[in-house]
């Protein structure tokens, strides 16, 4: 089948599924494999829950008419979203980084649907399917949209914008992480600087936190490309400062276009995230959002998933940071625990994944950050801070046994960190706080 005509199935039919657990009346269903299951198994189910048509590769499951066989299911969706995403006359902002781009898609998301029909990538769909399945979601309706685009590996962020077609863009910043995919913290600066090539290549606009040396580096090999610059000094067309942690952040800013002074009480915790904060306002601004609908936008998001989360337990108030973990958000988290005010302080760290070679150095490296933090408890979780395991602190290889010491040694009336990545199942602790 052409992709034209393909399209014009799901002009008719407009929604998508990859998952008859999760079906729709009248979507397209697309089988794809993956390592332990194959989609085309799944075909005549998906017919039977009410699928108007299955996109399949293998010709053995062919049903009837209501079967469109393709060579290569998610190349065909990845092609489908490309060509809707070529229809769309919309902005899209494209989103990458190391660390905080979910938070701070859902901060421009908040901003931007204060004036806007705004489109934002869910969850973490941020992935050679998510970013395809996101296109697809976008309808007439949408005025704006913002697409967050994840990477493991070199060529990754290249082959999402290829998709996405971002006419603007954004990278958070650049650490170490998926070090085994990328090879070096180079591979990671290269693969997340993708974005800024497209947008180089394709006259569009980029907003960057100009006081990021790594950022700034990145971009100078564009010079074509048209910056919009936030961060923290005034040069910046956007500034800002954080003024209190206690836990929760209050921010000021200024533009220079009018450089009345702007506060906005969050309910964001984490001093990384004013950075993240400066973003959503110069996003704002440059599509014309008000400044007080800005601080709307701001004072009303509310983070989930466990990134930076504040729960209120019966006993403690916690910080639920462990949706993942690499070397630059831990030392954030660190960073973070030492400005926050409060009295007893407990910082509990699970492994960091995928670090490669760097592993070994990169856990030594977070035990001495934690170790300048007054705490009354300082726990590790895991092989690898195990591997490094001291008498100044507590070690334990596993969650479990993590578990099993705070029930026999409860914690209480404390402000508690915990940060690990998403592997160690640190949900876990949460029964025993």
């Amino acid at each position: 089948m052409q992709l034209e005509q393909l399209y014009a199935h799901f002009l008719n039919y407009p929604k998508i599924s990859t998952d008859t657990r999760k079906i729709e009346e009248d979507s397209l269903f697309f089988a794809l494999k993956g390592d332990h299951f194959n989609g085309n198994a799944f075909a005549e189910k998906a017919l039977d829950l009410g699928a108007r048509y299955v996109i399949i590769d293998e010709a053995d499951y062919f049903i009837d008419e209501r079967t469109i066989l393709v060579s290569n299911v998610l190349q065909t969706l990845q092609e489908l979203a490309k060509y809707h995403r070529s229809k769309l006359t919309i902005p899209i902002i494209g989103i990458t980084g190391t660390n905080g781009k979910t938070t701070t898609k859902e901060l421009l998301h908040a901003v931007l649907v204060e004036k806007y029909t705004c489109f934002a990538t869910k969850g973490n769909l941020n992935n050679h399917i998510g970013v395809p399945l996101s296109l697809l979601s976008i309808n007439k309706e949408f005025e704006i949209a913002i697409i967050e685009m994840g990477a493991n590996h070199q060529g990754e962020i290249e082959f999402l914008s290829e998709l996405a077609q971002p006419t603007h863009g954004l990278i958070t910043n650049v650490g170490k992480a998926h070090l085994e995919g990328f090879g070096s913290f180079e591979g990671v600066k290269k693969t997340k600087g993708e974005l800024y090539a497209f947008l180089a290549a394709h006259q569009g606009i980029c907003f960057i936190q100009h006081d990021n040396s790594n950022l700034v580096e990145m971009i100078a090999a564009y010079p074509s490309l048209k910056q919009i610059k936030y961060g923290f000094s005034e040069d910046n067309e956007v500034f800002g400062k954080l003024i209190k942690a206690n836990p929760f952040l209050a921010v000021e800013w200024f533009s220079k276009k009018e450089l009345e002074p702007h506060t906005v009480q969050t309910k964001l915790t984490g001093s990384y995230n004013t950075e993240n904060i400066l973003a959503a306002v110069a996003v704002g601004l440059h599509f014309d959002v008000s400044d007080k609908q800005i601080r709307l936008g701001i004072e009303k998001y509310t983070p989930q998933n466990n990134r930076s989360q504040i729960t209120q337990t019966a006993k403690n108030t916690l910080i639920e940071d462990y949706y993942n973990a690499n070397a630059s958000s831990m030392k954030a988290a660190l960073e973070n625990m030492a400005v926050i005010e409060a009295e007893n302080k407990v910082i509990i760290l699970g492994d960091m994944f995928e670090l490669g070679d760097d592993s070994p150095a990169e856990h030594k490296t977070v035990i001495a950050q934690a170790k300048t933090i007054p705490t009354s408890r300082l726990i590790f979780v895991g092989k690898d801070f195990y591997a490094h395991r001291d008498g100044d602190a507590e070690y334990y290889q596993t969650t479990d046994e993590a578990l099993e010491a705070l029930s026999k040694h409860p914690i209480s009336s404390s402000f508690v960190l915990l940060k690990a990545s998403r592997g160690m199942a640190f949900e876990k602790l949460i029964t025993a706080l």
